[in-house]
């Protein structure tokens, strides 16, 4: 399945946040979408994945407009893991990742033994399978991350979309959250921030700045120092590991330099 953006815009408040934005992925293919902190990741995703509605422009799915799919059926195609997930009522872990299952059924229809076998599974796959009988609000950040991400396994969809699927979680469980959605050989659009771990996971990126996308294409092509200069406003350098043989990125602080 390819997700497809041509020409979206987003408007929110009488202002616009995303302009003219146009990408696409294609079946299988790991996508990153870059920008410093308000520069419209989130609301482009969220007109992908129709929490928002585009002003302009449109969003297709295998070439069809989303606008005209039920929300039943976008959800069998699409996964969506968020960075925010606060609860106004409490769930069981168990019960959180069922959720993924209702795409699947009709209304009033119960949870089966397959469900069941399903959800396990998932949970296993994030390392979660002996929090199932937990609340979900007592869990860290870190760990409800990973809880919605299992959520979004039990759909077995088509593609995910990530908006900032690390955030929170320590080093060893981005690695496994990012090895994890690698390993479904499914199309992937990721919001990120984390750089290396862009450079280790996508094979191709988009970049946004002040809601345009100013730069895109294969991710070792274009994460270079002068791309994040100008994006990001930060000095460093962009080198390959030897050991890894993937691009990394290093930082450099301006307080350190002003004090030598």
């Amino acid at each position: 399945m390819t997700i497809e953006t041509k020409d979206v815009s987003v408007t929110l408040s009488h202002k616009e946040i995303v302009k003219k934005a146009s990408l696409r992925v294609k079946e299988k293919e790991f996508v990153g979408l870059l920008g410093p902190n308000g520069s419209g990741k989130t609301t482009l995703l969220k007109s992908i994945y129709r929490v928002l509605k585009p002003s302009g422009g449109v969003v297709l799915l295998d070439g069809n407009d989303i606008s005209a799919m039920s929300y039943r059926d976008t959800a069998r195609r699409i996964g969506v893991v968020s960075q925010f997930n606060n609860l106004s009522f409490d769930f069981t872990v168990q019960d959180m990742v069922l959720m993924g299952r209702a795409p699947h059924k009709k209304a009033f229809d119960r949870d089966t033994e397959e469900d069941y076998r399903i959800a396990d599974e998932a949970l296993r796959r994030v390392d979660m399978l002996d929090f199932k009988d937990r609340s979900f609000l007592t869990l860290s950040g870190g760990e409800k991350q990973r809880i919605i991400l299992a959520r979004a396994l039990a759909q077995q969809v088509e593609t995910l979309i990530l908006d900032e699927p690390t955030n929170h979680l320590d080093i060893k469980y981005q690695i496994q959250i990012m090895d994890v959605v690698k390993s479904l050989g499914v199309g992937v659009l990721a919001a990120l921030h984390d750089l290396n771990l862009t450079l280790m996971y996508c094979t191709y990126v988009y970049v946004l700045k002040n809601g345009s996308i100013i730069a895109e294409g294969y991710t070792d092509d274009i994460i270079t120092e002068e791309l994040i200069r100008n994006v990001y406003e930060v000095e460093c350098s962009v080198a390959r590991n030897p050991v890894s043989g993937k691009l990394n990125v290093t930082f450099f602080s301006k307080l350190r330099e002003e004090m030598q």
